[in-house]
Parts: C-alpha cells; sequence; structure tokens
C-alpha cells in the first residue's frame, strides 16, 4: 500500500470520526475480528480495535451517541461534550494507520488527524443546532440516521478501496467546509432578522 493510499484511509477515517468516533472504532474493530478487513502488516496496531475491551466500550459509546443523536438539544450538548473527544480520537486512528517507523509521518499524522476530526466535528454540531432550530423533531432524527449510514458506508469504502479513499476523504472534507458555510450564513440571517425587529 503506498503512501496515497494510507494518507487517504488516515484522512478518512479521521474525518469519519469527527461525526461518530465511537461507531468508527467498533465498525473497525468488528471488520478485522471477522477477519472481513484484513490488516497489512504496517497497520498492525489497529489490532487494539479488535479487543474485547475495547469493542465493547466503541460499542456502549456508539450506542448512547446513536440515541442520544437523535434527540433535539440532546445531541448539541454530546457533541459539546465530544468537542474535547472526537478530535484526539481521530488523530490517535491516524497515528494508528500510519507507518510506526518514521516518527516524523506520525507527528503529520497525529497533527492533521485531530485537525480534520475538529473540522469535521464543527461541521456536523453546526449544522446540527441549525437543524435544532426547527420545530419539529423529524428533521433531526432524519439527519442522524443520515449520518449513521454514510459513516458505516464511507467507512467500508475507505478501508475497501485504498486508492479511493483520498477522493472520498477529500469529499468529506468538502461536505465539512459547506456546511460550516451554511450554518453560518443561517445564524448570520437569523441574527440580522432579529436585529431588524428589535429596531
Amino acid at each position: 500500500m503506498g503512501i496515497m493510499e494510507i494518507i487517504g484511509i488516515a484522512g478518512s477515517v479521521s474525518l469519519l470520526a469527527g461525526w461518530r468516533l465511537y461507531l468508527c472504532i467498533f465498525a473497525t474493530g468488528l471488520a478485522m475480528r471477522l477477519e472481513a478487513l484484513p490488516v497489512p502488516e504496517h497497520l498492525t496496531s489497529l489490532a487494539v480495535l479488535e479487543n474485547p475491551w475495547v469493542m465493547g466500550i466503541a460499542a456502549v459509546g456508539a450506542l448512547a451517541e446513536f440515541f442520544a443523536d437523535k434527540v433535539m438539544w440532546l445531541d448539541s450538548i454530546w457533541d459539546a461534550v465530544h468537542t474535547f473527544v472526537r478530535p484526539v480520537g481521530g488523530a490517535l486512528l491516524a497515528l494508528a494507520i500510519v507507518d510506526p517507523g518514521d516518527p516524523t509521518t506520525q507527528v503529520i499524522a497525529f497533527l492533521l488527524g485531530g485537525g480534520a476530526a475538529f473540522a469535521s466535528h464543527a461541521g456536523k454540531a453546526s449544522a446540527r443546532g441549525v437543524v435544532n432550530t426547527s420545530p419539529e423533531p423529524v428533521s433531526n432524527f432524519a439527519v442522524s440516521s443520515v449520518e449513521d449510514v454514510a459513516t458505516i458506508g464511507l467507512l467500508y469504502l475507505a478501508y475497501e478501496y485504498p486508492y479511493a479513499a483520498g477522493a472520498i476523504a477529500l469529499v468529506l472534507l468538502a461536505l465539512t467546509i459547506w456546511l460550516l458555510l451554511l450554518a453560518r450564513r443561517i445564524i448570520r440571517r437569523v441574527l440580522g432578522g432579529g436585529r431588524e425587529g428589535n429596531v
């Protein structure tokens, strides 16, 4: 596996960890345990994800996140708490994917993985904050369900097709930037409208 494929996988997994950290850990560990995800020799550090304790804790976290993320405003509280957790998790996942024999690459992967996870987390949290302004709970449930399915599907694609992982990472990054810009525009429109009404 070449450096571009490794960077693509690390980027994709880090970005997805910003959405669903626990699900990424659990799904990767399960795929490895079921031997659906053959791990190259230089990715042996990922084997820790198939440890029963790691998988169990990740499963509990993924289940809690699944339900918390469907409830209006509880999802925003969950996201606020995980502002500190997801970037670290994304950085550690990226670190586990790169060659452990190259300290420079490890530092770069850690920094970029953490940054990518934080960016996607910020995009998700901002978009969900905007969705929460809707008075009905259906949109919240629908958006959360799409995120669940997208995370599993994109994670599978990133691992199964390493050559496409870089493209997946770029699409996820573009989506993150779009969500941040959309949330910013909506928030400015809401705040601007509120000021006009007070004048």
